[in-house]
């Protein structure tokens, strides 16, 4: 890819970029939040087309117009969140969109069977999709683009939802794939991975070419550099808290949806005054539940939830409101997942954002700006949100920017409890060590932090103990200081693990 350039509106995503990639080798594509990355492979999969730069194949100049033109060049993308039709086998994805509508599906089997014995997959073709675990629906996806003859394949963030020993299988699966010669690229954030299994590493940076390097003369921390432009410290404090007390009290909540399924069985924890308390599991595993139930938002069949404070003096939480939570003065915050929806109003500004938490104690019509106004400037100065003005839509805000706003906000009421929801997904490193620093803060004033991530490394890190989830029931809680990554990883794909003080 030569001189790419693309546009939207006045936003420059990719400022006359240079990338290449070499057959037989595994490339890693690093870069922040908004650097340009998927904008960038987006072009190379037909699903945007540049505005400036040529695109070539071999030497020879090819012009890729659509995904189909893209496949017809040997190039396949598997996205982030998979294009899958659930009601639909393996097999029957794998034949979506093409020409040969009457394609005998015996032989489709047959191939696709062919494919996964070549590479080492695991998938069977006449398996429901809404059957499948999430890294089952990950090899149909890759399955899909070679049946279609792709030698060139475009991964985005293949391990977010991975536990670590797919993630090991998927690694095993692309070396195999690099040995029989594709060209291979890998988006994604996670720096340890980056080490263990590309060739070359390309970074970009706010829409411009940074550099390529070789994989084994770098470092993660050299990579940070070139991403951020500035050193960045990948070191996670975590001390110890003197006299934890315990703060919440969970036992045997129990919720069920809409449909009848149960989201969340016999559920029991404890959340301790310093410290942090991560939860791990695989995606649907029932932690956005969890919260939710916790903070009044998801109906509960059975169980209780027990705040205590520092009298020993108890407060049942559910079958309350969130307003009745909060006039109880238990001072619970909540950064949920979804950050424009639940948490933030996208349309308001920041000072607007701030009054949501302050608006039930003006009196009549008319509301103070003031308070809210002073929050809003302090989060920005202290947070470094990058923004026009604090009354600018939060919705046109970078994802970074909007969850400082969001953690600013939660964490500017003292909580005694904060709630938090996948705190730095899709958030570049620079962001996320920032957010990692606020909840240590946190704990060490005294709060009970619940943190709900998906990076085990970063859980092993950062959290106290460690509550694993596996369909919606818990599986263990262990130490994070004396635990391992396979360790866990074994509980969130099967029940009865260990538990440790918990």
């Amino acid at each position: 890819m030569l001189g790419i350039t693309k546009s939207f509106g006045q936003v420059l995503a990719n400022d006359h970029i240079d990338f290449s990639v070499r057959w037989g080798e595994i490339l890693a594509l690093l870069g922040e939040n908004g650097s340009g990355k998927t904008t960038l492979m987006n072009m190379l999969s037909g699903i945007y087309q540049p505005d400036e730069g040529r695109i070539l194949e071999d030497g020879q100049e090819i012009y890729i117009r659509s995904p189909k033109d893209a496949y017809e060049h040997g190039i396949g993308m598997i996205h982030q969140h998979y294009k899958l039709i659930e009601v639909f086998t393996a097999a029957q994805n794998m034949i979506l969109g093409l020409d040969d509508v009457k394609m005998d599906m015996r032989q489709v089997d047959a191939r696709v069977r062919e494919i996964c014995e070549r590479y080492g997959f695991e998938i069977d073709p006449s398996m429901k999709v809404y059957d499948m675990s999430v890294s089952q629906k990950q090899t149909v996806e890759i399955v899909k683009v070679l049946f279609r003859g792709a030698n060139i394949l475009v991964l985005d963030e293949p391990t977010a939802v991975l536990t670590p020993q797919e993630t090991v299988k998927l690694f095993k699966v692309l070396r195999n794939m690099k040995e029989d010669g594709k060209a291979i690229v890998i988006i994604t954030h996670k720096l340890n991975e980056v080490m263990e299994v590309s060739d070359r590493v390309s970074v970009l940076r706010k829409g411009q070419y940074i550099g390529t390097v070789e994989t084994s003369r770098t470092n993660p921390q050299a990579l940070t550099d070139m991403m951020v432009g500035h050193a960045v410290s990948l070191n996670i404090d975590r001390p110890r808290y003197d006299n934890p007390q315990t703060r919440l009290v969970v036992e045997g909540l129990t919720c069920v949806d809409e449909e009848g399924i149960t989201r969340l069985e016999d559920v029991s924890f404890t959340a301790n005054t310093g410290e942090i308390l991560g939860v791990a599991g695989i995606s649907g595993s029932g932690q956005k539940e969890l919260l939710e139930a916790m903070t009044g938002l998801y109906p509960v069949k059975a169980g209780s939830v027990r705040f205590l404070n520092d009298k020993g003096e108890e407060v049942e939480l559910i079958g309350k409101t969130p307003m009745q939570i909060r006039r109880t003065g238990v001072g619970m915050a909540f950064v949920p997942e979804d950050r424009l929806g639940m948490g933030l109003v996208g349309s308001m500004g920041m000072t607007g954002n701030m009054m949501l938490r302050s608006w039930r104690n003006g009196r009549g019509a008319l509301l103070k700006r003031k308070d809210p106004q002073a929050l809003a400037d302090r989060i920005l100065e202290e947070l470094e949100v990058v923004t026009p003005g604090t009354e600018y839509p939060v919705r046109r805000l970078s994802g970074g920017n909007v969850q400082k706003v969001l953690v600013g906000r939660e964490i500017a009421i003292q909580p005694s409890v904060l709630l938090t929801a996948y705190a730095v997904r899709g958030l570049d490193i620079n962001t996320s060590y920032t957010i990692y620093r606020l909840l240590t803060e946190q704990k060490m004033k005294g709060v009970a932090v619940v943190y709900v991530g998906e990076d085990l490394d970063v859980l092993l890190e950062l959290a106290d103990r460690i509550l694993v989830l596996c369909g919606g029931r818990v599986s263990g809680i262990v130490d994070a200081r004396t635990t391992t990554k396979e360790e866990i990883g074994l509980m969130m794909t099967h029940l009865g693990g260990k538990e440790v003080n918990g």
